[in-house]
């Protein structure tokens, strides 16, 4: 049995769990999250509590049984209290700004690189310090957000400019002089 899969996951207040058809839906104060089901997985709520359960013992679904229970429970954290994921600008004139559905950030290049807010996140940018707030309930989207404004202008080993997570530790080479 997947241990993962066999815990069941409690509901905080105000959050109510569905199952509509081949889809668990979850309600909460901060939104609405559904997740397709997986063939051979089967969800129950009960006084507060979803169990979940699978039909044979197949190597694919007993992997499932686990990934079904953390997408369900990530999706219960989410509408309950969300995700947050934040970032750094590190550098001499690199800056972003959040102009209505997007963020505009300048980042070494000759342009200035426009990232669109996808649909379901929140982002905030702190002018002075260079900080970026990425937020929401979805932990997928907010950790893909993340990923992306990242690869905007990666961390440089050498000098550190560029755009890291907030606990990233980036790891700095020595120049050509030191080798001498």
């Amino acid at each position: 049995m997947s241990r993962i899969g066999k815990k069941e996951i409690p509901l905080p207040k105000g959050v109510e769990v569905r199952q509509d058809g081949n889809a668990v839906t979850v309600k909460g104060p901060k939104g609405t999250v559904s997740t397709p089901i997986v063939p051979g997985i089967g969800v129950k709520v009960e006084d507060n509590v979803i169990a979940f359960t699978r039909s044979d013992d197949e190597k694919k679904t007993r992997a499932f049984h686990g990934l079904m229970r953390a997408l369900v429970a990530n999706n219960v954290r989410g509408v309950s209290e969300g995700f947050k994921r934040e970032l750094d600008i590190v550098g001499v004139g690199y800056r972003a700004e959040v102009k209505g559905k997007e963020v505009v950030f300048q980042l070494g290049y000759s342009h200035p690189v426009r990232f669109p807010v996808p649909e379901g996140i929140d982002i905030a940018v702190d002018a002075k310090t260079g900080h970026i707030t990425i937020t929401g309930i979805d932990k997928q989207k907010v950790g893909q957000t993340a990923a992306e404004i990242r690869s905007l202008r990666e961390p440089d080993p050498y000098k550190g400019k560029g755009i890291k997570y907030s606990d990233e530790v980036i790891r700095r080479k020595a120049g050509k002089a030191a080798g001498k």
